[in-house]
């Protein structure tokens, strides 16, 4: 191949990185590029009320559950953004959350644990909504889970087209 036309694969690779970095400034630092990208249109309506106290509250709660369990946890989980509107898990032990399918179970086991507290109670008792539902109501905008090493898994959350309409 032609040196001038590697080089401009080259930039064009550069220049796309360069905007996802801008994108997403946790790329690289909390979770390497999501392999998978998904939306999730939410079942739910948002909170009265939501507030970044509100949603980091709800991550202490979830960070205390994890640490009263007699075993070490697989998994951090925090939230960033300037009103902690993003929702970053990453594993914390090799062999965790590194397909699709091992971050969709993970996720069904959060909405088991998340069922269990009395806001989801209170807001769900006939137990419809999941994790994704809880944290769009909760006003989180994006979550991401890692394996910390080369996976990631994004989720973008969509207002119901009924509350988008509005």
């Amino acid at each position: 191949m032609r040196p001038s036309f590697l080089l401009a694969i080259f930039v064009v690779f550069v220049a796309a990185a360069g905007v996802a970095r801008a994108e997403d400034q946790h790329v690289g630092y909390y979770y390497p590029p999501p392999d998978v990208m998904e939306d999730y249109e939410a079942r739910a309506p948002l909170l009265d009320g939501n507030s970044r106290s509100r949603r980091l509250t709800f991550i202490d709660g979830i960070i205390k559950e994890i640490a009263s369990r007699p075993y070490p946890p697989t998994y951090a989980i925090f939230a960033k953004g300037a009103e902690a509107e993003k929702l970053i898990i990453v594993g914390v032990r090799d062999g965790f959350y590194d397909t699709i399918y091992r971050t969709r179970a993970l996720m069904a086991a959060m909405t088991a644990l998340t069922r269990a507290t009395p806001l989801f109670q209170d807001i769900d008792p006939d137990q419809h909504y999941t994790f994704f539902d809880l944290c769009y109501m909760l006003g989180f905008k994006q979550l991401t889970i890692t394996n910390g090493r080369e996976f990631a898994h994004q989720i973008h959350f969509v207002a119901p087209k009924l509350e988008a309409a509005k």
